[in-house]
């Protein structure tokens, strides 16, 4: 019966993107839902943006073995960064009416400022994407018992066919729909279980002291740390196109900074849930809490439910890493279409070409991220991998671009490509400082630098 309900629940999910696919009539309805979105969609959108396989899995794993302070990176790092994208960024960028964020770099600066930081955008995603799959991999190897490459594989094809046949539109509106599933589902099974394990109090009352502890010890290298798991998400996210994408095809600028908000404040809600499913599952039965703790919570959910518990977490879980997944997969094939394939071949696509070409790099970025997902298994690394990448690259050029006037497209340059060899210089020699931190420092000041030695206003009279 929870095989049926799963097989219905993805073919239901698969037929929604295909009926949104009425929709798509251009590249910009697609890529961006014609900019038309209300604001219930929008924020849903962006809420569905975060919650995936590291909410659940990764992010329930790491706080069963290290508590609050493992887990500042995701949730609480990801609802900063919504807020702050709101804060700061989406009006701003809103108005200027981009199709991607590797607009942005053409638009501020210049078509090599634009190639570099697309490449730098798209890349990344390739981690992120395989993290979902590997948990729609974990989830069909919990309940039919097939081998986790396989799921992986199915889970692609799924997830890849409605996204290719209705883009954003697909992706919003499944995103409404799953989101009503995650909060439901969740909240559901951290009511049943609390019940069953006494009470609020009962389950938090057992988490040892050093569990609970959520600022660091007042030591430079602590604080350090500290900030940078902050950063990961909070900032390194920021440069993202997924979440470019999904703000930007608000109805407005006013949806776009407010959807921002509610999907900050809803996430950072519905994202404590599993770390509490966690706990009460320590406390009932902590025979589970043994081998890959990022199984912990589906194989309590089989062995301790009932068959309608069941069957909604594991909906609400796959609704969760769905629409992740979606939106992840469309964000860096926007980005090679649009930015990198286009500029660099001559001839001038129709729309309905550039729309086939957009649809093909979606197909593309599937296959590479699921030979990826075959290779790699742990979820917070390959979700925080990304998110590092895009920090100490992009997040420097895209801010001082938006508020530093002077900034210059070699400034621009000098701070993608310092950043990152900085980045792999520090992971090379495995120093104990966060090696985001030493690489977005570098980052800055060759911004600052190349914006000084060659002045924007020069590079356009030559």
């Amino acid at each position: 019966m929870l095989l049926l309900s799963i097989i219905l629940y993805l073919i239901v999910t698969v037929a929604i993107g295909f009926w949104a696919s009425r929709r798509v009539k251009n590249s910009g309805d697609f890529m961006l839902a014609g900019r038309s979105l209300p604001i219930v969609l929008s924020s849903a959108a962006l809420f569905a943006t975060w919650f995936g396989s590291e909410t659940v899995f990764g992010a329930s794993a790491e706080f069963l073995e290290g508590g609050l302070y493992a887990v500042i990176e995701d949730p609480f790092g990801a609802s900063l960064c919504l807020l702050i994208f709101g804060v700061f960024y989406a009006r701003r960028l809103y108005n200027m009416n981009l199709l991607t964020l590797g607009d942005f770099f053409k638009v501020r600066y210049n078509k090599v400022t634009e190639l570099t930081a697309s490449l730098f955008l798209a890349l990344p995603y390739l981690g992120y994407i395989a993290a979902q799959l590997v948990a729609m991999g974990l989830i069909l190897n919990v309940v039919i018992h097939i081998p986790v490459w396989q799921g992986i594989v199915i889970s692609s094809v799924i997830v890849t066919l409605y996204t290719y046949a209705g883009g954003m539109w697909a992706v919003s509106i499944t995103d409404f729909v799953q989101s009503i599933i995650i909060i439901a589902g969740m909240v559901a099974l951290a009511y049943i279980l609390s019940e069953k394990a006494g009470g609020v109090s009962v389950v938090i009352s057992e988490m040892p002291q050093e569990d609970l502890k959520f600022l660091p010890s007042f030591e430079f290298k602590e604080i350090a740390a500290y900030l940078a798991a902050w950063s990961v998400l909070g900032l390194g996210s920021v440069p993202s196109q997924d979440v470019f994408q999904r703000s930007m095809s608000s109805g407005s600028a006013r949806t776009a900074v407010w959807s921002c908000y509610i999907a900050a404040g809803l996430y950072l809600t519905i994202a404590m849930l599993p770390l509490y499913i966690s706990l009460c599952t320590k406390h009932l039965y902590p025979d589970q809490i043994t081998g890959d703790t990022q199984l912990t919570l589906p194989n309590m959910v089989l062995q301790h439910t009932s068959l309608p518990v069941q069957i909604l977490f594991f909906g609400s879980l796959l609704s969760a890493i769905m629409s992740t997944t979606s939106s992840a997969i469309l964000a860096p094939a926007a980005i090679f279409s649009e930015n990198l394939v286009r500029p660099l071949v001559k001839h001038r696509y129709t729309d309905k070409q550039f729309l086939m070409l957009t649809k093909i790099c979606v197909v593309i970025f599937a296959i590479l991220a699921t030979i990826m997902a075959c290779f790699r298994s742990n979820i917070y690394e390959l979700v925080g991998e990304s998110s590092i990448l895009s920090l100490v690259s992009l997040f420097i050029p895209l801010t001082l671009g938006l508020y530093w006037k002077r900034s210059s497209s070699k400034g621009a340059l000098l701070a993608m490509v310092a950043g990152m060899i900085t980045w792999i210089i520090f992971e090379a020699i495995e120093t104990s400082w966060p090696s985001l931190m030493p690489a977005t420092v570098v980052s800055l000041l060759a911004m600052i630098a190349g914006s000084y030695a060659w002045p924007q206003e020069e590079e356009k009279a030559v």
